[in-house]
This record gives C-alpha cells, structure tokens and sequence, in this order.
C-alpha cells in the first residue's frame, strides 16, 4: 500500500496504463489497412462487387480506430514532459527527432490520404482509390516503424555514449538500425496482422452463429482463418529470434521471463519451467514444473547452451520477475490457440463444411474464434508487458534507470491525472463499442460500387 503514495509509481502505472490503452488502436489501424487494401486490390483486379463492400464496410471501423488512436495518443506523449523530464532531458535531442519524423511521415502520410480514402469512395476513380488506400497502409507502418525505432534504442541503444548526464550522439544510423530492431519490428508488425485477423474471425464467426449476413461474413471468416494461420505460424518463427535475441542482449530479462535462477555449467543444460511460482526473497521457486534441456534449446539452440541465472545479475538490477514469467505463458498459450484455431478452421475448410449452407452448424468452432478474438488482443499486451517490464530496472537499458529519470511530482498529482485517464478510456472505449455496435447492426447492405464505376459493373 505504501507504492500508492509514491510518485514514481504511479507515474509507472499512469504510463503503462496509456501505453495499454493506446496501443489497442495502432495495433488494428494497421491490421484492417491491410485487410482494406487486399480486399479494394481485390475488387479492382476482378471487378466483382463483395470486395467492394468488404473493403467500404470496414473501412468505416479504420476511421473510428484512427480516431481513438490519436485521442489516447497525445496524453501518452505529454507524459514523456511531464512525468519523465528527466529522461526527456537525458535523451530527447535524440529521441525527440525519431518521434518528430514518425509524425512528419507516417502520421502525416496516413492522415493526408485517410480524408482522401474516406470521401473518394464515388469520386476518385478505382485505381486513383486504391492508391490512397495504400498510401495510408503505407503511413500506419511508417508510423510503427520509428516508434518500434525509439522504443528499440530504449532497449538496444547504440550509436553514442553518455556524457555529463546526456546521451550524446555519435553514429545516428547505428542508434536507429540497433540490434533490437531488427527482431523486433518484424515481431511487432506480424503481432499487428494475427490479432487483427482474429478479431476480424471472431466479428464474423459471432454473425455465422446468428446467420447475419453469412455470405459477407463468410469471406471475412475464410480470409481470417488463411491469413491467421500463415501469420500466427510466422510469428513464431520471430519470436524464436527475438528469444535468441533476448538471451544475447538481455540476459536479466530472459533468466526473469523463465524464472531461471542458476546459470548452468558446462555439460548441463538449462530446465525450462513450464509453470513456477518464482520466490524472489529467496532465489528460488517454491513451485516449479521443469523439461530438462530446452530453456537451452529456445535461447541458444544447443541443448547445453549457457543461459545466465538470475543469482549472477545483481538484485538491484532485476526484473520483476512473476509478471513477466506469466505476461510470457499467456502470450503463448494464446499464439498456441491460435494456430490450433487456424487448424481446425482449415480442416473444416478442406472438409467442405465451411459453406453458406453448412457454415453456421459449425458452432464449436465459430464459438472458439469469438473467444479468441479479444484474447489475440491480451497477447499484445502481455507481450508488450514482458519486453518493457523485463528491461526494468533500466528506462535506457544499462545506462539510465527508470526511478532517475522520473519528474519530481507530488503522488496527490500523479494519482489525480491517473484517475482521469483512467475514467476518460473507460468513456472513450464504450463510446467506440457504442459506434461498432451501431455500424455492425447496420450491416454491409448499403455499401455498392458507384455507377460511374466500370469496374465495379464488371461480371
């Protein structure tokens, strides 16, 4: 109870909490760009009208998601100046311009051409549409792009050193391209593209279930079974390098992830717990369910492969270690889910069940998909908890640590502001639950193609 009177607490709470609220919106806004894209890529190439109405139906969902990305975006901003000048003091020369050129190209990009797209839907010709249409899926990966930029630099940084309390640049493109990234970007915009896919699966398995609109949403749901699959298979591919990455650069946050205590020694490979209830006071688990060998295998792909411990990382420079040792499970058990999902649905698929006739019978399966849908969403989160909680203590990993760089507020302040935020997501998530609701019980019946557009009258 006494970290509730304590400022920098709560300003770690008010920015996590931000960051969790926020990230639900770049996370779909990429997703159903390039859903919208392939659907409106689709149309132009075959002239056929459905992936017109695909592509307008859910374009509508992209534009309350932008919105409320911008809205939960500006107060995450703000905090980098009010809650952490001492960080924006450290490193801001640095990462003020990374930020500075996310908004001058992704942000500006996506924004110029999302008015285009939203009302040149019957005045812009298909091809001149498409391209707007691209360009804002371009401007929503821009945009991740140098976020992932500046939040991998936090974990990797490279390209300057520390001088007089300032990270002073010396080589930018080191500092930009670091180790980090390279894993991390792939890893994060596939997270992007999976959640989205089913979530777009379970909208459309819950209107199987009622049989609403089942030829629309059918399409919807075979799109989301394909792309799921594919990409749920090729996000574990990345995550095993960002595990190969982790055990590298951050030892401390892989040995917290699998609550692993003791660096193995020549010969012996390292256990990993498949469950455990890690006993910090006493360096050990106090439960514990372990497979010889594998922590091994995944960090270093050699069944003997050294993994550091955590009795050799300094207390004072720990993780804390049960949430991310959890964060890491659930978001593996839900990728697991996943694939199991895309399985079934395919099998169904190949099976000839996956019909207009034979569709809605399905109902275990489409039931499966509407419960997997926000928990695609939770993996995000619990992935995002490891890769940030893991890298405390450090906000600027090995260099600056997060209780230095915190702005001296009052906890009555920090507590206030919180509570704000807290109650202005709650209002601003059932504003969006309010809309989707409205747009979905509309339906996709009044989106058709424009008469003065031949390709939609194609056969």
């Amino acid at each position: 109870m006494v970290q509730f009177t304590d400022y920098i607490f709560l300003s770690r709470v008010q920015f996590a909490l931000t960051t969790m609220f926020h990230i639900i919106w770049p996370v779909l806004t990429i997703g159903l760009s390039v859903f919208i894209l392939l659907a409106e890529l689709a149309w132009v190439r075959t002239g056929q009208a459905h992936w017109y109405q695909q592509a307008r139906f859910w374009s509508r969902f992209f534009l309350l998601a932008f919105a409320m990305g911008v809205i939960s975006g500006i107060p995450l901003e703000f905090q980098f100046g009010t809650n952490w000048s001492g960080f924006s003091a450290a490193t801001g020369h640095f990462l003020g311009q990374i930020l500075s050129v996310e908004a001058m190209s992704g942000f500006l990009l996506e924004s110029i051409f999302l008015y285009l797209m939203a009302t040149g839907w019957t005045r812009l010709s298909p091809r001149l549409h498409l391209f707007t249409t691209a360009m804002v899926t371009l401007g929503a990966v821009l945009s991740a792009f140098w976020i992932m930029v500046a939040n991998s630099w936090m974990q990797t940084p490279r390209g300057g050193h520390m001088e007089n309390g300032v990270f002073a640049v010396t080589d930018r493109v080191r500092a930009m391209l670091n180790p980090d990234l390279l894993v991390s970007f792939p890893h994060m915009l596939l997270a992007c593209l999976t959640a989205t896919a089913f979530i777009l699966g379970g909208v459309a398995a819950w209107h199987l279930l009622r049989a609403r609109h089942t030829a629309f949403y059918l399409r919807v749901f075979k799109f989301a079974v394909a792309a799921g699959l594919f990409l749920a298979l090729l996000q574990a591919g990345t995550g095993d390098l960002s595990g190969r990455s982790v055990a590298k650069l951050q030892p401390a946050k892989l040995a917290a992830t699998e609550a692993f205590w003791n660096t193995n020694g020549p010969g012996q490979g390292a256990a990993w717990s498949v469950f455990a209830w890690p006993d910090a006071q006493n360096e050990r688990n106090a439960v514990e369910f372990r497979i010889p060998y594998v922590l091994s295998l995944l960090a270093t792909h050699d069944p003997f492969g050294r993994v550091v411990g955590l009795k050799d990382i300094p207390k004072d420079e720990r993780p804390p270690i049960t949430l991310i040792f959890y964060s890491f499970r659930i978001m593996v058990i839900t990728g697991t889910l996943m694939i199991l999902a895309g399985l079934l649905a395919a099998w169904a698929w190949r099976g000839g069940r996956l019909t207009p006739e034979r569709a809605g019978a399905q109902r275990k399966l489409l039931t499966f998909f509407v419960w997997l849908a926000p928990f695609s969403m939770v993996s995000v989160w619990t992935g995002w908890i490891m890769r940030e909680v893991g890298r405390q203590p450090w906000i600027l990993y090995g260099l600056l640590r997060t209780s230095d760089m915190a702005s001296p507020l009052t906890a009555r302040a920090v507590g206030l502001s919180l509570g704000m935020f807290a109650v202005a997501a709650v209002g601003l998530t059932w504003l969006f639950l309010a809309f989707s609701r409205r747009l979905l019980k509309e339906g996709p019946g009044r989106d058709a193609p424009p008469d003065h557009c031949e390709i939609g009258r194609r056969p």
